[in-house]
């Protein structure tokens, strides 16, 4: 259920936190609190080298003032076009609270040493699934990922699970973050933050 205070006071640019990232905390924290399951899913958006676009779902896992951290197989088609084109798009919609945060920047791969912290952190089954998984390639049937996953469950029983050399993460830096908010009669509430030059951020009002 969405809020009706929340709808009809809007977003204000007094509401505002000068800094985006304080800004998205503020509501990411209201939507942990308020959506039941997965509320740090976002959209990715990629594009070739050609400009053909592509999107799907993944996990927030982190953000700072470097930007937003998701983690993946690097063989993936994300990843491959990531390397082609590391500009990226990302957009969260929590709809128990109306809102809405796009994000464009640019993508580059966070350190081996903080992709292995995050991985030691992952449930067992989902360490082996990513030594099992060749992400985005075609496969004949079910059971070739299930005869993999048991393979990798016999080579490393237990819990120490190595890092997979093609497995870890991305940041996206961003230079534009957009909050929305919904109004009545579609004359909803969005302000943008524009990364300046000299680092600071524009923050700007636009029409729904």
């Amino acid at each position: 259920m969405v809020d009706s205070n929340i709808e009809e006071s809007g977003l204000r640019r007094s509401d505002l936190d000068p800094n985006p990232f304080k800004q998205f905390e503020k509501w990411f924290d209201e939507a942990q609190a308020s959506v039941p399951k997965l509320p740090n899913t976002m959209t990715l958006a990629t594009a070739d080298r050609d400009g053909r676009p592509s999107a799907r779902m993944v996990l927030l896992k982190g953000f700072d003032e470097r930007g937003f951290v998701f983690y993946t197989n690097y063989e993936s088609q994300k990843s491959e076009e990531l390397e082609e084109n590391p500009q990226a798009a990302l957009v969260f919609y929590w709809v128990e609270l109306d809102r809405q945060v796009r994000i464009t920047g640019r993508v580059s791969k966070v350190s081996r040493e903080e992709s292995a912290e995050y991985f030691r952190t992952r449930p067992a089954d989902s360490r082996l699934a990513a030594w099992a998984s060749k992400q985005s390639e075609v496969i004949e049937n079910r059971e070739v990922l299930e005869t993999r996953m048991k393979e990798f469950e016999a080579r490393y029983p237990g819990e120490a699970i190595p890092l997979p050399p093609f497995w870890g993460g991305f940041c996206l830096s961003p230079d534009t973050i957009e909050f929305w908010q919904n109004r009545p009669s579609r004359l909803h509430d969005r302000f943008r933050y524009t990364l300046q030059p000299d680092s600071s951020w524009l923050i700007e009002r636009l029409s729904p």
